[in-house]
């Protein structure tokens, strides 16, 4: 079983450091592996694993892409607090009806980048800090207290919102990412729910995967995140469908 979770977490980070994502391979791989668990057990391992990747991507992206600092600032950090006050309530908000909501932005994500092939293809950028905070606060809290599609909808605002680029957008979303998943982490340490042996395990195998994922974005470009991203946001329209009608 540690061998299956370790090469589901090797894909979830390729996939999430192209365009995000990642959570949909390896969470449901441990539920499976973890089923003897409680639930939560499953989410906090996941968030631990998934940091090492997430922050491995970000590194590599700073390494080759200039990323506007005060820019990420301003969405990182209030990404920060809002991922640590959704996590606080995520056990005291019921988050049914948010799965509608969620389903239906993320169709409307597919089409309007579908239908708009240059979008994210060129950087025209449009420095609206405030947009950035708000943005970064509202969906840190989603992914406190529900979380599919955090990578997407970042990305979503940095391309459509503030005009970057689909390449430089990824990186600015793994650096916000990593800043939820950590305020995140903290919650779920302070429960008990990480099972770091586990964890560990696959944090070494995220990263082994984000490693060669983030490789492969920054040779092909914003036109291959545009693809992954397309075809990442379709599995997830496909899963929150799945999970509405059952």
């Amino acid at each position: 079983m540690i061998y299956f979770l370790c090469v589901a977490a090797a894909t979830a980070g390729f996939f999430d450091a192209i365009a995000g994502g990642g959570g949909l391979i390896q969470l449901p791989s441990l539920m499976v592996g973890l089923q003897d668990k409680p639930v939560i057990n499953a989410l906090g391992t996941n968030k631990f694993a998934s940091i090492f990747g997430t922050a491995n991507a970000a590194n590599r992206y700073r390494k080759q892409i200039k990323i506007d600092k005060k820019m990420l600032a301003y969405m990182a950090i209030p990404a920060f607090f809002g991922s640590m006050g959704g996590a606080q309530l995520a056990s005291k908000i019921p988050t049914d009806n948010l799965r509608v909501v969620v389903f239906i932005a993320l169709v409307v994500i597919f089409l309007y980048t579908l239908l708009n092939p240059r979008l994210g293809h060129e950087e025209n950028v449009k420095l609206n800090y405030k947009i950035a905070a708000g943005a970064g606060f509202a969906i840190g809290f989603y992914d406190g207290i529900f979380g599919p599609g955090t990578g997407t909808f970042l990305m979503a605002v940095l391309v459509g919102a503030l005009g970057y680029g689909f390449l430089t957008a990824s990186a600015i979303a793994k650096f916000t990412n990593v800043a939820t998943n950590l305020a995140a982490i903290i919650i779920f340490a302070k429960h008990g729910a990480i099972l770091w042996g586990i964890g560990i395990a696959l944090a070494i195998s995220n990263v082994i995967g984000s490693t060669i994922g983030s490789k492969v974005a920054i040779k092909g470009g914003s036109p291959l995140v545009r693809k992954v991203f397309l075809f990442m946001t379709a599995l997830l329209i496909a899963k929150v469908g799945y999970d509405l009608v059952n």
